[in-house]
């Protein structure tokens, strides 16, 4: 799709999040007055229950602070750092979990669990101080956001969920269709693999990096690739999710947030990839169930937005958070 295309169809989206944000607006004068600190700028290391995590705070603007929320689980937050851009606008906190990237590296599978990695995330907030903050999750980190807003909504200011992965079981028969789109040779190891057991089979493997290199990225570089995917932790991620992203085995296999999607009372933003492997069909059924939520489709993406259209993703967020934060200070004023 051509670039002009591109910007034609966010351009439209941004007016519909203006529209959403100002249905919403009466449930958020709670925060008007809201003032968080400035936090000191750099890298550093957070004590948490089973080891310490990495974080890193960037930016100087003066807007409300977003936590970047990264997926896996078992990843590292470095494929989000595109959205360190947002730092002329305000103070971005990227973490790696507890487990993944420059974190501690755990095996102790008692900590992986959803309400470990959503104190560990409030760990974070109290640690800076922070009174109020935007969460932007990204696959996996939405199922960490969403769950951490039903935990501590007081301390959500708005809610960005990308590629969002509230319904598992509906995810997984997704991504079997999906594989339908490989050769027949492919799907025929997938499914033998998935028989035996035997996910280190070479042909599962290239079963693997072809439906990685459809649904999960298309376009970024490898030098982004290989610092994405360092100090990425197989154990955490086939302990909680699986062998792969089409093969779910783990202790999400069953997890369903989609009855609790219509309770959630912020500014909440959708987006998702035009080839996305969670299915944009999908996400959108989950938009449609949060109040005056926003949806916007990123062309030409795959999961990876913010590695397969820095530019585009970059601009849906930062005038989603944007107008969330004018209606704060309208509030004040």
């Amino acid at each position: 799709m051509k670039r002009t295309a591109i910007l034609h169809l966010i351009k439209g989206a941004v007016s519909m999040i203006i529209i959403s944000l100002l249905l919403v607006a009466c449930n958020s004068t709670k925060d008007s007055k809201v003032t968080n600190p400035v936090l000191t700028i750099g890298q550093g290391q957070l004590s948490v229950p089973g080891g310490k995590v990495w974080y890193k705070v960037t930016g100087t603007g003066k807007g409300m602070p977003v936590v970047l929320l990264h997926g896996g689980p078992g990843a590292s937050s470095y494929y989000l750092k595109s959205l360190e851009d947002l730092g002329n606008d305000r103070q971005v906190i990227r973490y790696d979990q507890l487990g993944a990237g420059k974190s501690d590296m755990i095996t102790d599978t008692t900590r992986f669990t959803i309400d470990h990695f959503v104190k560990e995330l409030d760990s974070l907030r109290a640690y800076f101080g922070i009174k109020k903050w935007h969460v932007l999750g990204h696959s996996w980190g939405t199922i960490l956001a969403i769950e951490y807003y039903r935990a501590y909504p007081e301390y959500v200011a708005s809610l960005i969920f990308g590629s969002a992965c509230f319904d598992i079981p509906a995810y997984t028969e997704h991504a079997k269709q999906l594989l339908k789109t490989l050769p027949d040779s492919l799907q025929q190891a997938v499914e033998k693999a998935e028989a035996a057991g035997n996910y280190q089979d070479t042909l599962y493997q290239a079963a693997i990096n072809q439906f990685y290199s459809l649904y999960l990225v298309r376009n970024a570089t490898q030098a982004d690739l290989d610092s994405g995917w360092a100090n990425f932790n197989a154990e955490l991620y086939s302990y909680m999710f699986g062998p792969s992203e089409f093969t779910v085995t783990g202790t999400l296999k069953n997890y369903n947030s989609t009855s609790y999607l219509s309770q959630i009372k912020v500014p909440t933003l959708f987006t998702v990839g035009e080839f996305d492997e969670v299915g944009p069909e999908i996400v959108k059924s989950f938009a449609d169930k949060v109040p005056a939520s926003s949806y916007v489709l990123i062309p030409g993406s795959a999961h990876m937005t913010s590695l397969d259209a820095k530019e585009e993703n970059l601009k849906v967020v930062r005038d989603f958070l944007n107008s969330v934060d004018s209606l704060r200070i309208k509030k004040i004023l």
